[in-house]
């Protein structure tokens, strides 16, 4: 079912970055994967510490990466990087490499074992402190470990379905 909710839209859109092992079906064992997703549903939580907390889908590949690995990085990302944003969210990364595909840029994070997003204006790395059970969602409250911002570009804003705005 797809409510609409325009009383709270638009919502700044990010890329979460996250890896870790998850079971291969094609051989046995575990293999490292990196993964990104498309996720509006993020906030502050605390100033002190500081605490992020995304809300991701209990059914996305994502949400198992992160469970294993405890780490998350969330990336703010500019209103021209839409349609790459656009394939992350449209696809799942359980059988791609989404990253590569949608054509953005992998850069290895300064504090946790993940990567962040090179095009990405800001970013948070994040070390799972809580995990909350929220219906259909799992919500991840990440202690921040590094913060950057390197650009004050226009953010992404997600209206709904396709459409998106921004703040310049």
């Amino acid at each position: 079912m797809v409510v609409k909710m325009p009383a709270y839209n638009p919502m700044q859109t990010v890329l979460v970055t996250c890896r870790g092992n998850v079971k291969n079906k094609f051989r046995r064992g575990d293999s490292l994967k990196d993964n990104v997703i498309t996720l509006d549903w993020h906030m502050p939580v605390s100033f002190e510490p500081f605490l992020y907390s995304i809300c991701v889908g209990k059914t996305r590949f994502s949400c198992g990466v992160i469970q294993n690995s405890k780490v998350f990085v969330v990336n703010f990302v500019p209103y021209n990087l839409k349609e790459k944003v656009l394939f992350c969210g449209r696809n799942t990364g359980e059988n791609m490499d989404k990253i590569k595909e949608s054509g953005l840029t992998k850069e290895e994070s300064e504090k946790v074992d993940c990567f962040r997003v090179k095009e990405a204006v800001a970013w948070l790395e994040c070390e799972v402190i809580n995990e909350i059970d929220a219906g259909d969602h799992i919500i991840f409250i990440g202690k921040v470990i590094s913060s950057h911002e390197k650009d004050n570009a226009p953010r992404l804003f997600h209206v709904e379905g396709d459409e998106f705005t921004t703040t310049k």
